[in-house]
């Protein structure tokens, strides 16, 4: 058996995601307020001067602080059925089900929020590793719980759950930096659907 790891923004998906859900499920008054507040942070994001850490951490923060997370995750729910399928690349669709077919352990490990995630892993047959909400209460904290699952957070999380010698090999895909320590783990390395050295 092959243990098969899969980033999702970029990776299974033609775009990013984590934006499009804060838009989805962050009140309108939230994120009308919001807007003026982050167009700086984005805006240094796109020259590269921010980091997506960081600016996932202040629109979480904001967004959803205090929210039932009930609301939430019925709003992850409605995403992952409603939205994510417009925007799956076929390859990757065909490349998971390669790997299921096979009887591979297929894994996601994503930035992204278990809110949306989680339903659209059990509707795909998928382990999931990924940023969690931290929730006191009934209500999120606007904190993730934990670290969020990009960079050598990826590898660490991976290590914590699979012991990487009892597969035959490991195959990772990935499309950005935040990928690189998970596609180092990997015999079989795909950035950008290229397989690399």
């Amino acid at each position: 058996m092959n243990l098969a790891l899969f980033d999702f923004d970029g990776t299974i998906t033609t775009r990013e995601t984590f934006g499009d859900f804060m838009r989805f499920a962050v009140t309108s008054r939230r994120r009308a307020l919001g807007a003026p507040l982050f167009a700086p942070m984005l805006a240094g994001y796109k020259l590269g001067m921010v980091s997506g850490s960081s600016i996932r951490a202040a629109v979480v923060a904001f967004g959803f602080r205090g929210i039932p997370a009930e609301h939430v995750h019925k709003a992850g729910e409605r995403f992952a059925s409603e939205c994510l399928p417009g925007v799956l690349r076929p390859e990757a669709m065909q490349r998971i089900a390669w790997h299921q077919r096979q009887g591979d352990r297929v894994v996601l490990v994503s930035g992204g929020l278990d809110a949306y995630l989680s339903p659209w892993c059990r509707q795909h047959g998928l382990e999931l590793i990924c940023s969690t909400l931290e929730t006191e209460g009934n209500r999120l904290t606007g904190r993730f719980h934990g670290a969020q699952c990009v960079g050598e957070e990826k590898a660490c999380r991976i290590r914590e759950r699979h012991r990487l010698d009892a597969f035959a090999q490991c195959y990772a895909y990935g499309d950005t930096h935040e990928d690189e320590a998970m596609l180092a783990m990997a015999q079989r390395k795909y950035y950008r659907w290229r397989e690399i050295a």
